[in-house]
């Protein structure tokens, strides 16, 4: 009888739902396009419903699933819950959650305004919570199963000294330890939650700063690949930790930066 290697789809994600904030531009959509392009339906949340709707439509041309954008201000704890309400009722389930969604300061520490500082803190880590906090109560926990994706920033796990960032490198940092600290309470009802570090990646709001000789020569001294990431490279960390495969990684704090900061 003829023997037939059986292929397992380690990273099949079909029949699932995964939510991913940031959505509207840049990494957000690699990498909801990442998770699509393994069979995923996709809930793209940001503020700009214009940006969402094309997403979206995209997205369905290209991979044949489900998508579909929903304007929502992460900060608002009224808006996090109504659009997860909505979610809930559309699709009845979320399985997936990626909290891509930040921003970022750069400005000398001494002159940081309160202002900044606190609209760092209130997207990246507090708005983050937010999402988290309510998918998994209404979703995760009744099902008894999660992924939860956080993503931070090399700059979470180190300083840097060609661009002051000290707003950013706060909030990341406590989304780090976030991660960890959810990754422990939650760990035990089936829901996981690791965080990727990425590097320097070139987007629409970094490509102008990437593209200068300053940041080009500090990338060849301080990152060991001597290049920026390509679109694309951040998205088999995001399929593997979103992966019904990956139920023992827990609290994975894992960058993607070319090696920046094994140094």
């Amino acid at each position: 009888m003829k023997q037939f290697n059986i292929v397992k789809r380690y990273f099949d994600l079909s029949g699932q739902v995964a939510v991913v904030t940031g959505a509207s531009t840049g990494l957000g959509v690699q990498m909801a396009k990442a998770l699509a392009d393994e069979g995923a339906t996709l809930v793209l949340l940001a503020r700009r419903q214009n940006l969402l709707d094309e997403n979206a439509e995209q997205i369905k041309k290209e991979f044949g699933v489900e998508a579909v954008g929903y304007a929502c201000d992460i900060t608002k704890t009224e808006d996090v819950e109504k659009t997860v309400d909505a979610i809930l009722a559309r699709f009845g389930r979320i399985d997936i959650l990626i909290n891509n969604a930040g921003t970022g300061a750069v400005a000398p520490a001494e002159d940081i305004t309160d202002d900044q500082m606190q609209d760092e803190f209130d997207i990246d880590l507090f708005g983050s919570f937010k999402v988290a906090r309510s998918i998994v109560k209404k979703a995760m926990l009744p099902a008894g199963y999660g992924r939860i994706i956080n993503i931070s920033s090399m700059y979470g796990l180190v300083g840097n000294k060609i661009a002051p960032a000290s707003p950013y490198h706060a909030a990341k940092g406590g989304l780090v330890n976030l991660t960890r600290a959810l990754a422990a309470e939650w760990g035990s009802k089936g829901i996981t939650v690791n965080a990727i570090c990425p590097g320097y990646f070139e987007t629409p709001l970094t490509k102008e700063t990437l593209d200068s000789p300053t940041f080009q020569a500090y990338a060849k001294t301080m990152i060991p690949e001597e290049r920026y990431g390509k679109e694309g490279e951040l998205d088999t960390a995001a399929i593997f930790l979103s992966s019904p495969m990956s139920s023992y990684v827990n609290g994975v704090i894992l960058p993607v930066d070319g090696g920046y900061t094994c140094m």
